[in-house]
């Protein structure tokens, strides 16, 4: 039992939400009050705890996710702080993968941008319970219940609200708590350490009651038990709504919402009270399946610290030249100086140490099990998305799919001692982080760097420079083309040669068709079986796969492409897998000879936030770029423009919205579609 009550205890959760919203000052403030951290680090000091990196105390935002634990009251909560930048979506990715509950911080004033969709979606694709955290109350502007409303409506999800705040902008006071039924005010010259719980001001009486009444109504919507007992009128008390709401946050049937003031230090300890309340323990979550490498066979593996070991790393970093690999444990338990198995790789690594991670301050640990998050140092060869488990038990453990990057940049050594050091660091960063990609150009010999945005690929120069003391000259951005075929084309090719004494014979034919767009890469084997033997054909799709990836028209890969190999020949004994590949490249370059190509960029979606006066500049600005305006959303003294816009078009778009807005525009940016040019 002993081993089940620890495991209840844990709760895994991220906080996530749109630049801004003050997700990082939430997690201090949590730091803070459970005593992690004797200081209240502000992001805009550049003290955030979990903003340890230099850019990102530097630039006032967070850029990897963090990881974090503490204390409060029964409870061990592990914090992932999740960055906000429609740029390093891959880190809200992989940390939704190994969470059990999340926060959403949403603005008062702004209530649900356009990056907090992104996640959200993103954790609706996980499947993960949430709660809302209304931030900013004290912000000029604050609008509590407009924010709601933005939540059930953009976000599509259904917002019970447990706590009411006491006035807002500079009136704001503090919260009623709906469940108790009573106001907490804050202390300011404690810093917010300590509050008071009192019986609800006569002013807010009525609006107390008025959503208490809906906070029952829209619980008992899920709970047979707080049904009978509203509609019977009888008493619901505290342990009952708390059981109720609890049970509809974990089904992801109710998300509660919560508010307060981070900055102002009001709210926080309401919301770690909620967090243990009401988001789920690794217990109360289904438990993760894997695949068994052999059989296919899906496997469950409960939270069982005595159970076979199946852990997920789903981050590693490169601190001070050392690779630190952060690891979710399902099941089962890992030791200090034991060794585990990677079935991705098929080999057996050792665990040199186990951290307990505090955002870039660690605590050794001698083992670690079921339900935590940890830092593992000494796997050599293993990599994000990789397995750990037992070589009894092998599993698979669902990887993580990245979206393929839209930007490039040249870079180029300053001195040949950085040219030594370059390949190395480059080596690191794309070890840490999946969506940069590193290419040759073979005409110019300088090195290409691909990732999601102007400001990623920004902060992995500047990371070099102040990381790696490594100098490099930075090419203009270029942007990520793709190549489509616009009608059928034909292909045939004839190999048959000699090499190191052995004969390779093939022959084949096949046909390149569009197809609609985003639908990949397609190969379908229509050849008779007595001209290519069935054997035969994955070496001839993997031979096309890799000529198409090199493109035709000017080097980019060729998507949305169906492959139908038609036919050939073959000769008993001469024929080989290597000759078919070698067959099928040229075939596909003989076809893609004869096509018809076009070219395809990426589209962005743009929402552009200016006031009033300055929209007119900012939609002429937009026209001559070439993008195309397909809604305005009026908001209190701002317009909200949604437009789509060719990558191409917005480099250095920030300079100039900036210019015309006098600093007071601000946009979001994100991936929408390839299209032709």
């Amino acid at each position: 039992m002993n081993q089940k009550k620890n495991i209840s205890k844990i709760r895994n959760i991220g906080i996530m939400a749109h630049i801004d919203a003050g997700k990082t000052t939430v997690t201090e403030r949590i730091l803070y009050y459970t005593g992690k951290s004797h200081k209240l680090g502000e992001v805009h000091d550049g003290e955030a705890v979990m903003d340890w990196m230099q850019d990102e105390q530097d630039r006032g935002i967070t850029i990897t996710s963090a990881v974090t634990t503490c204390q409060w009251q029964q409870s061990t909560i592990q914090i992932i702080d999740t960055p906000g930048h429609v740029d390093f979506t891959v880190e809200v990715e992989r940390a939704l993968r190994v969470l059990d509950g999340a926060i959403g911080v949403f603005c008062a004033v702004g209530g649900v941008e356009p990056q907090s969709e992104t996640v959200w979606r993103q954790a609706d694709r996980y499947r993960v319970p949430r709660m809302a955290f209304i931030n900013k109350m004290d912000r000029t502007g604050a609008d509590f219940f407009a924010a709601v409303v933005s939540i059930k409506e953009k976000l599509a999800a259904n917002p019970v609200i447990i706590q009411v705040p006491m006035g807002a902008e500079d009136r704001f006071a503090g919260v009623i708590d709906l469940v108790d039924m009573q106001q907490i005010r804050w202390d300011d010259e404690s810093l917010g350490a300590t509050f008071v719980m009192e019986d609800i001001a006569p002013e807010f009486a009525d609006l107390a009651e008025e959503y208490r009444e809906k906070l029952l109504e829209a619980v008992s919507e899920q709970d047979d038990t707080i049904m009978e007992k509203y509609l019977g009128e009888e008493e619901i008390t505290k342990a009952d709504l708390t059981v109720a709401i609890r049970s509809a946050t974990i089904s992801r049937k109710l998300v509660p919402v919560l508010c307060g003031s981070a900055l102002k230090n009001k709210g926080i300890q309401p919301l770690l009270n909620a967090i243990q309340s009401y988001l789920p323990s690794p217990l109360d979550v289904p438990p993760v399946r894997g695949i068994h490498p052999e059989t296919g066979d899906p496997i469950d593996f409960p939270p069982e610290k005595n159970g076979p070991l199946a852990a997920l790393i789903f981050k590693v970093s490169m601190i001070e030249g050392r690779k630190l690999s952060f690891a979710r444990i399902y099941s089962g338990k890992i030791e200090a100086g034991a060794d585990v198995f990677n079935p991705v790789l098929k080999k057996k690594e050792k665990l040199s140490r186990i951290l307990l991670m505090h955002a870039n301050k660690r605590e050794r640990l001698k083992e670690a099990s079921a339900g935590d998050i940890v830092g593992i140092v000494g796997l050599k060869d293993s990599g994000t998305g990789d397995t750990l488990c037992s070589p009894e038990h092998p599993v698979f453990l669902e990887r993580m799919e990245y979206e393929d990057p839209v930007i490039s940049i040249a870079i180029e050594p300053k001195t040949h001692a950085d040219q030594e050091k370059l390949d190395n660091v480059l080596e690191k960063f794309t070890i840490e982080d999946p969506t940069l990609k590193v290419s040759k150009d073979e005409e110019t010999g300088q090195t290409i760097l691909s990732g999601m945005g102007e400001l990623h690929l920004e902060i992995i120069i500047s990371r070099m420079r102040k990381e790696f003391n490594t100098q490099v000259n930075v090419g203009n951005p270029q942007v990520v083309y793709r190549e489509v075929v616009t009608a059928p084309a034909r292909g045939e090719a004839v190999f048959d040669r000699e090499i190191s004494g052995k004969t390779h014979y093939a022959r084949v034919r096949i046909q390149l068709q569009p197809l609609d767009r985003g639908a990949g890469v397609s190969f379908v084997n229509k050849a008779p079986e007595d001209q290519i033997p069935a054997q035969f054909g994955p070496a001839i799709e993997q031979g096309i796969r890799e000529s198409l990836e090199g493109g035709y028209l000017k080097g980019y890969p060729l998507v949305d492409v169906g492959i139908v190999l038609q036919g050939g020949a073959y000769e008993e004994g001469k024929s080989t897998d290597l000759g078919f590949s070698v067959c099928a490249s040229m075939a596909c370059k003989d076809a893609l000879e004869k096509a018809s190509l076009a070219l395809l960029e990426p589209i962005m979606q743009v929402e552009v936030f200016v006031p009033d006066a300055y929209m007119g500049d900012a939609i002429a600005d937009l026209n001559t770029r070439g993008g195309k305006v397909e809604s305005i959303t009026p908001k209190t003294n701002i317009q909200i423009i949604h437009a789509v816009v060719p990558l191409a078009k917005m480099f250095g778009y920030s300079t100039a919205l900036r210019s015309a807005t006098q600093g007071r525009g601000t946009f979001t940016m994100k991936f929408d579609r390839f299209d032709r040019v």
